[in-house]
């Protein structure tokens, strides 16, 4: 699968950020997100979202994850509340 991706099969670079990220591998998954893998940022973008990583969202956002502009947007713009 990875020559696949290698040679710029898109589904191939996809299924790669899924096992990627099945497994957990943060790191393999922001390599795709280099190599051009908009899935890899999507699921980034969604695991920085339920972390609330908001400087994770900033450079997914910086990379051209437009979601993670949004998502970081959207999370800047919530009502700041007291802790307990």
């Amino acid at each position: 699968m990875r020559a696949l991706a290698d040679e710029g099969n898109e589904k191939a670079l996809d299924r790669l950020a899924d096992l990627a990220n099945a497994r957990g591998d943060l790191e393999e998954l922001s390599d795709l997100l280099d190599e051009g893998s908009e899935h890899a940022g999507d699921l980034l973008t969604r695991r920085a979202v339920e972390a609330h990583d908001l400087l994770e969202l900033q450079r997914l956002a910086d990379a051209g994850c437009d979601e993670a502009g949004h998502e970081l947007d959207r999370l800047l713009s919530q009502p700041v509340t007291p802790e307990d």
